[in-house]
């Protein structure tokens, strides 16, 4: 690799860390035939294990950095003082290859700031992915992040190469969309996701391909004052209207001569993390957006518990139940069981009664589920579930995770 290109790879790459939403999740299974090259697993994120065992890993990487738009709290805003580069089409198609060759990536995580018009560069992003899989028969993943201002066929057109789309929502209010990126309108970026989201419909409904692994966004957090009740009320709303695969939390991160309306810190990233429980509850535990803002604090999820135990404390009427006997859909909120957890309960309870230590065999959370659980052997007596002191005995000891 020439000089020239390493360090637009430096700036393009570094510049792209601060998106989250690059899970390779739920992209359909394919293997290169003959004159082609790569494959999707149907699983995996950016540098980190599948369930098999294997490791997976994306290019993740800006077209470009520069951009019409001066959002305040991006780094690379218009009025920004960094470094700016910017790739050709054949520079990213060929670092894609040649580095799926070397055996360095799976695929392809692509973003851009905007430059000369949404359209123009929402044309970019899709030849390359174009190129990719036609002139290069590349079965490997594509990630595309699309631009909302951009024309409808445009889009249309690169679900067909892509695996999935994704445009980020960018605030979670249409106030902090105003105050912070002035230019950009939520009631636009809010209709080309649902135009994505019905095309996918279609396309499933008619056996074609557009974005097969669905579409993905991401709200930062922390940047302005919304409540983590706000934002999971939020997400429940774009989940549910308009079919999103995933809801990505990304933590503010202050940036170099930043607008005095900005936080002069990052919030806790233990916040981040307990966004992305409380998401969980909402899309795989049956909870209600009710239900999971009963499990904040004044709109705030607590930082020493997760919020599954922040409700649990807070309805211990309805504990200890009795995993021989619970309906799933209790046994799903007591503190420490997951849903396979759960699931593998359900199963074994049909050929015997569970004694505590057949629980400890099925979770790892067992210490957090004793207090809200009874088994054949055990029952958590002496007020156990109702002690003072319970949420002291669960929580988790205090630290402050690292962003990078």
């Amino acid at each position: 690799m020439d000089e020239a290109l390493a360090k637009k790879l430096r700036i393009l790459a570094d510049a792209a860390k601060y998106d989250a939403s690059c899970s390779s999740s739920g992209a359909p299974k394919r293997t290169a035939g003959k004159g082609e090259l790569g494959s999707t697993t149907g699983a995996g994120i950016c540098h980190a294990y599948t369930p098999d065992g294997r490791c997976i890993s994306l290019l993740k990487i800006l077209l470009t950095n520069y951009c019409l738009f001066d959002c305040a709290y991006c780094v690379n805003r218009r009025s920004s003082n960094v470094s700016r580069a910017k790739f050709t089409v054949e520079e990213v198609v060929t670092l894609t290859v040649e580095f799926y060759k070397r055996n360095y990536i799976e695929g392809l995580f692509l973003s851009s700031g905007i430059i000369k018009s949404p359209d123009h560069t929402m044309e970019l992003l899709t030849r390359v992915a174009k190129s990719l899989r036609r002139d290069h028969g590349f079965r490997g993943y594509i990630h595309l992040k699309s631009i909302p201002e951009a024309s409808p066929w445009l889009i249309e057109e690169a679900g067909l190469y892509a695996d999935r789309l994704s445009i980020n929502v960018e605030l979670p209010t249409e106030k902090s969309l105003e105050t912070l990126a002035p230019e950009k309108n939520g009631a636009v970026i809010e209709n080309a996701i649902q135009q994505i989201g019905e095309r996918i419909v279609e396309a499933k409904a008619e056996k074609r391909r557009f974005s097969p692994a669905g579409q993905s966004t991401q709200v930062i957090v922390g940047a302005d004052t919304t409540t983590d009740e706000a934002l999971m009320r939020k997400s429940a709303l774009l989940y549910g209207s308009f079919n999103l695969k995933r809801v990505y939390y990304s933590a503010f991160s202050p940036i170099p001569d930043g607008s005095t309306i900005l936080p002069l810190k990052s919030p806790p990233l233990q916040r981040e993390h307990r966004l992305y429980q409380g998401d969980w509850l909402l899309r795989y535990y049956g909870f209600t957006p009710d239900d999971v803002a009963d499990a904040t604090e004044d709109g705030m999820f607590a930082l020493d518990v997760d919020p599954k135990l922040a409700w649990a404390l807070k309805h211990r009427a309805h504990f200890p139940l009795d995993v021989n006997r619970a309906d799933r859909e209790w046994l799903l909120r007591v503190p420490g069981l997951g849903a396979r957890a759960v699931d593998k309960i359900i199963r074994a309870r049909r050929h015997t009664r569970l004694r505590l230590d057949d629980v400890a065999r099925l979770t790892s959370g067992l210490k957090r589920a004793r207090p809200f659980l009874i088994a054949a052997d055990y029952h958590p007596g002496g007020g156990l579930t109702d002690r003072l002191d319970l949420r002291a005995r669960l929580a988790d000891p205090p630290k402050q995770l690292s962003l990078f």
